[in-house]
């Protein structure tokens, strides 16, 4: 017994000097690409669970065994190194930048992850494909760079809003945009514009501010934002101070706009011609064309004048002028970073009278209180001033003036705008009225971040996103509100959303082969919006347009709205000897918006990876240097309903000048989210050394279901409709990216990123029937958002009728192909739809010596779009509105081969919906291009200045189309801005820009 116990002493005293037997090793880790210190590198001793990580100034200190073999030192971004550990004391280590991109960093919810972990659908686009394109509206600057990401402003005025499709659409009724998140904030992204022309809401953003955008495709990806990812996420991350000197960037360019493209119309002598013989076909005389023509007019006092010939397309559409000044200042030390900025841009758009100033700051700070707290704060702050014109179904938006008759006068012999035209003249509004939108914009995100051990740690954000609006109309005496004295209009919108995040992040290598992340937390969001109106009529003098000296204030309203949301999420990813990959994620959101019964659910995620080239049997490959396979799950919501959609409503009524309620709307307590669950299956492949040809193949469907849709419900509920969870709809889509670096020798470089996307939208299940509204259909089996309507089958030879096929179903099912001239007779049917099913991107990129290069293409085919003012256009004298030169080719006589029909003044010959005035929308644009300058270093030096380069910037310049509208993109924005079910409508709808900038970037 003594000997045993001798023996475990023995044994203890062994083990204890084993322990004892350590060499504290301390160091300082530094980068190769510019020498500074590198905070948070893992240093770890090689097959043990020992380690640490580097402070804010790059030193660690390790307790190293004295048996140890190696010191691993790994950081996201470089390459990892091994030093053999021989018993020193201090061990100093340069990581280098990884040699491949997959080394990089991508932004995700609530973190960072390696670009080489990555297991979901995300495309990045960096800094360089976004700046300096001059464009007011930030996602313009997105177009052709993404796959399977459609992005489509709504025509061409300065804040028109901006519809973004991701992987196509997944609802009817609930909103279908992103969710925006900037520096790990969601933010605002609700259209507040007083009229149905919506605003682009990410206007305050500066798109030379942003360091880099993430497109969240796949639910694996979006289900960590749960209740709202269902559309994708877009993260936008701005640009954050480095440790060095001071660094000053100068940037201006100035340049001028022209519109893409105008339609030719009929001059003078054409037009009378045409409505002479209109008049002549329909049974009247000279004289009654006259009176009509006077009678119909605006004021009943347009005369016929054979003597003017206008051309007011050119009256409509201006010369147009962008300026834009930024400068930002980066730097910091060891404890503080910075980046500071200050922007201005003035753009006179090409819709005369409409005009845009924005200027914003934006301070981005953090400060290293010590090793293990770091704080920060992400400010901005934004004014912007537009100058608006009226919605394009109002006669006094310019591009309806292309409606007026080309022998009408524009002005009178003393330059005031004439009064007496066939309809209200916009020059009449633009000289004795006024239309301003003052948009106010904060954004302050603040945090702190504690390091509670080496691999855990803590991060708190709180955040205030402010949006305030005020909208000030006023129409003078000489307007369209000539009986009132003049007319004023001020509505007011505030927008105010809290924010808080709370989480932890937990990262740890064992054993060098496995490297787990976990994240867990909380997150709440606030919203609040008032609404005040007030508008009054009787001013005492046109010069006078504020309210305060209305001398009648005929109406005003005001209005509180509120919701919140409440989330729990978790993430954890893995990693397996760095080649098996696995990630998962789920989040339990909260949202005031939904059913008592039904106001939280959950969304579940996950994901994994395989990356087939780092085993043994490809490691080798002198071809392949990149092979990962991935698949995706997930399941994401949304929330993009009414506040109240959930709730049964009353509103104050008077009756009897007695005040009281009457219900609005019949609540549902079990409404709940619309749920979209996606696979995703993809492959990251790369050819040859540092992946000189690099792609990415992904293929997808998701289905979305409970569907927020109105149902109807017998009147005598005394409701019409009640919203509940009904129908299902799905998307299917190949998405294919491929990038090549075609030159990289002897200073010259030369890149291609290529990306082409299809997708299939199909209606499941549409419980109660078909919904129409205007020419668009949503019917079960089909695509959302069809064209439907009567199909046009040309006119008749013999005598200028226009013809309409029958589309009757036959006994076997098929369509009755015979024609008719009784529209009344001819079915409608689905004809085409509004959404591309195939969209593309081409960028090359080219560096010699100091000069760059570079140019993207984006394309798509497969959408149409219907002129709705056709029928006013293209009506071969049907009223008096000016025509497109297309009516020269109309029936004269018979045996005439033609698709116009004869001209028959208020004949209705061919005027009615159908296909006629519907078109295939597909086009190719040179989306942008850019030609610059860097001069020598040699010489820059001598300035005392770092970099010193001017460029000139192209956008828009080239449209291949074969529509013959105003563009191809172009719609009505007081229709497909506001409705989800009536897109690809072009009405009066302006065309986008075409822009040609000169800048000069200076930095010292």
């Amino acid at each position: 017994m003594k000997n045993f116990f001798l023996f475990f002493i023995l044994m203890g005293f062994i083990g204890l000097q084993s322990v004892l037997a350590q060499t504290t090793v301390t160091g300082t880790v530094t980068s190769t690409v510019d020498g500074s210190t590198l905070p948070g590198v893992s240093v770890v001793v090689k097959g043990t669970n020992l380690g640490t990580t580097t402070g804010i100034n790059g030193k660690y200190q390790l307790n190293v065994p004295a048996n140890a073999k190696a010191i691993v030192f790994s950081f996201v971004g470089m390459k990892t190194q091994t030093i053999a550990f021989t018993g020193q004391a201090i061990i100093n280590v340069r990581l280098t930048s990884s040699a491949v991109s997959l080394g990089q960093v991508v932004v995700v919810g609530y973190g960072t992850q390696s670009k080489r972990r990555v297991t979901s659908a995300i495309s990045s686009i960096g800094a360089a494909k976004i700046n300096n394109i001059p464009t007011p509206s930030l996602q313009s600057a997105f177009v052709g760079k993404a796959a399977g990401v459609l992005i489509t402003q709504t025509n061409g005025k300065l804040e028109s809003g901006i519809k973004v499709h991701i992987r196509g659409i997944s609802t009817i009724t609930a909103s279908q945009e992103p969710l925006y998140v900037v520096d790990g904030i969601p933010i605002l992204n609700t259209d507040e514009s007083t009229n149905s022309s919506p605003i682009n809401p990410l206007l305050f953003l500066n798109p030379n501010d942003i360091a880099s955008v993430e497109i969240l495709k796949d639910a694996s990806s979006e289900a960590i934002y749960g209740a709202r990812g269902s559309n994708g996420v877009i993260l936008i991350t701005t640009k954050k101070g480095k440790q060095g000197k001071t660094r000053i960037s100068l940037n201006y360019s100035t340049g001028f706009s022209r519109t893409t493209h105008k339609r030719d119309w009929l001059n003078t002598a054409q037009y009378i011609e045409l409505f002479d013989e209109a008049a002549k076909n329909s049974g009247y005389t000279l004289a009654q064309l006259h009176h009509f023509y006077t009678l119909y007019s605006w004021d009943g006092k347009a005369e016929w004048n054979s003597s003017v010939n206008t051309n007011w397309q050119n009256l409509a559409l201006v010369k147009g002028s962008v300026s834009n000044y930024n400068i930002s200042a980066s730097g910091g030390n060891r404890k503080t970073t910075f980046f500071i900025s200050s922007a201005y841009n003035k753009t006179d758009g090409i819709v005369f009278d409409n005009k845009l100033q924005r200027y914003s700051i934006r301070a981005n700070v953090e400060n290293h209180v010590s090793d293990k707290l770091k704080i920060g704060t992400n400010t901005s702050f934004s004014r912007i001033i537009i100058d608006r014109v009226s919605n394009d179904d109002q006669f006094s938006t310019p591009l309806q003036a292309i409606a007026q008759t080309p022998f009408t006068r524009p002005f009178d012999a003393n330059g005031v705008a004439n009064r007496h035209t066939l309809y209200y003249n916009f020059l009449v509004q633009a000289q004795d009225g006024s239309f301003q939108t003052n948009i106010w914009h904060a954004l302050i995100n603040m945090y702190a971040e504690y390091q509670i051990i080496p691999s855990l740690k803590f991060r708190s954000e709180v955040a205030y996103d402010y949006n305030g609006q005020l909208a000030e109309e006023f129409s003078g005496s000489l307007t369209e509100a000539q009986g009132t004295n003049g007319f004023a209009i001020a509505t007011s919108h505030r927008t105010e959303r809290y924010d808080l995040n709370n989480y932890f992040t937990f990262t740890k290598n064992f054993n060098e082969d496995h490297r787990v992340n976990i994240t867990l937390g909380t997150s709440f969001e606030k919203s609040i919006l008032k609404a005040q109106h007030v508008e009054g009529t009787d001013f005492p003098s046109d010069a006078l347009r504020t309210l305060q000296s209305a001398g009648n204030i005929t109406g005003g309203a005001s209005s509180l709205s509120a919701y919140d949301f409440l989330g729990y999420f978790a993430r954890v990813a893995y990693s397996y000897k760095n080649k098996y990959l696995l990630n998962a994620s789920i989040r339990r959101d909260g949202s005031s918006r939904f059913g008592i019964n039904n106001q939280f659910g959950w969304f579940p995620a996950a994901s994994i990876g395989w990356i087939l080239s780092d085993e043994d049997f490809l490691k080798d490959s002198h071809i392949l240097s990149l092979l990962k396979l991935r698949a995706s799950w997930g399941v994401t919501g949304n929330a993009g309903i009414g506040n109240f959609a959930s709730r049964s409503l009353f509103q104050g009524s008077s009756y009897n000048q007695k005040a009281g309620l009457a219900p609005t709307q019949l609540g549902n307590p079990n409404l709940k989210w619309e749920r979209t669950s996606q696979i995703d299956v993809g492959i990251n492949f790369g050819f040859f050394k540092n992946n000189r040809i690099g792609g990415v193949i992904d293929y997808y469907k998701k289905k979305t279901s409970n569907l927020l849709l109105n149902e109807p419900i017998p009147g005598t509920s005394g409701f019409q409709t009640i919203t509940k969870n009904i129908g299902s709809m799905q998307n299917t889509g190949v998405e294919f990216m491929l990038n090549t670096k075609n030159v990289v020798t002897n200073g010259i470089t030369w890149t291609t990123s290529f990306n082409i996307s299809y997708n299939k939208n199909k209606v499941i299940s549409l419980p109660n029937g078909d919904i129409i509204e205007g020419r668009n259909i949503v019917r079960q089996g089909e695509a959302i958002s069809d064209f439907y309507m009567p199909e046009y089958a040309g006119v008749d030879p013999a005598n200028g009728d226009a013809l309409y096929y029958l589309n009757t179903l036959n006994p076997d099912g098929s369509r009755n192909r015979n024609t008719t001239k009784n529209y009344s007779d001819a079915k409608r049917v689905i004809v085409g739809n509004p959404f591309p099913n195939v969209i593309m991107g081409l960028s090359n990129t080219f560096y010699y010596k100091g000069l760059d290069f570079s140019f993207t293409f984006q394309a798509q085919r497969g959408a149409s779009i219907y002129n709705l003012g056709g029928r006013f256009q293209e009506a071969n004298g049907n009223f008096f509105d000016n025509q497109t030169v297309h009516q020269l080719q109309r029936w004269q006589k018979p045996g005439d081969i033609t698709d116009v029909p004869q001209a028959r003044l208020f004949g209705n010959n061919g005027t009615h919906h159908s296909t006629r005035y519907l078109q295939k929308a597909n086009f190719v644009r040179l989306r942008n291009i850019t030609i610059g300058y860097s001069f020598p270093k040699q010489l820059v030096e001598k300035l005392k200045l770092d970099q010193f380069r001017v460029y000139v910037t192209g956008f828009n310049l080239l449209t291949i189309t074969k529509y013959t509208g105003n563009d191809p993109e172009s719609t009505a924005d007081y229709i497909t801005g506001v409705s989800n079910i009536q897109q690809g409508i072009a009405f009066y709808s302006a065309p986008p820009a075409k822009t040609v900038t000169l800048g000069v970037n200076i930095n010292f």
